[in-house]
């Protein structure tokens, strides 16, 4: 698969069969990321009220494209497919203490490309429950956030980490030249939740990953934004 982190919460995932997922897209306008530039097959969002991971009508698709908002899956027994591709869902809230003064509902993620799973939390805010920890365990990428409040805390994710142990941990939603939430930290908060060598900068803004090329033990690959 070839993974290209768009910014914030905005993953493109193209499988080896060119069938392409864009998660949770953003306003290039209020975020400052680029404007998506590749058609999807599938677009994923994980609500529908959230400027910020919610732009599918931004996104440009190819002809039979599926656009899914992650709490109508969940909602719907938790499962759907689509260009061959299950996807799962499981709901999750905002931060309870939210900067707009209340707490949304959405839904975290995972899929399948590849045969390599993919998870990505959405705009959780809150401590995992059990059943969203289990949720994630035998995903082998976590997109995740990694810029705080209001979304989890570092501490929270350390013992997702050290818990789920993915193989990779792709991090999204901090703090970068180009989106700048005054509450949320830069990467090098995040890194210090890892030991040096388990630290890799791909100095890109994608990848291309096969399963037989994954690391044993769980590190962290931080990519450039678009």
């Amino acid at each position: 698969m070839k993974i290209t982190w768009y910014g914030h919460s905005s993953f493109g995932v193209v499988s080896q069969d060119n069938v392409r997922i864009v998660t949770d897209p953003y306003d290039p306008e209020t975020s400052g990321y680029k404007p998506f530039p590749d058609k999807a097959d599938i677009v994923i969002k994980s609500s529908s009220h959230d400027d910020f991971h919610d732009n599918d009508h931004l996104v440009p698709k190819k002809s039979g494209a599926h656009v899914y908002d992650a709490i109508d899956i969940a909602l719907s027994g938790g499962c759907t497919i689509s260009h061959g591709i299950k996807i799962q869902s499981i709901l999750s809230m905002e931060h309870l203490n939210h900067p707009r003064g209340h707490a949304e509902q959405n839904a975290m993620y995972r899929f399948t490309v590849d045969d390599i799973t993919v998870g990505h939390m959405g705009d959780m805010g809150n401590d995992f429950s059990e059943e969203q920890m289990d949720f994630f365990r035998g995903v082998n990428i976590l997109f995740s956030h990694a810029g705080g409040f209001p979304v989890i805390d570092l501490e929270e994710l350390k013992r997702i980490v050290c818990t789920v142990q993915p193989n990779l941990v792709i991090p999204m939603h901090f703090r970068t030249l180009c989106f700048k939430p005054c509450n949320m930290h830069f990467i090098t908060e995040f890194l210090r939740l890892f030991p040096e060598p388990d630290i890799e900068f791909a100095c890109r803004s994608s990848v291309s990953i096969v399963k037989e090329q994954l690391p044993q033990k769980t590190r962290a690959l931080i990519l450039s934004y678009l």
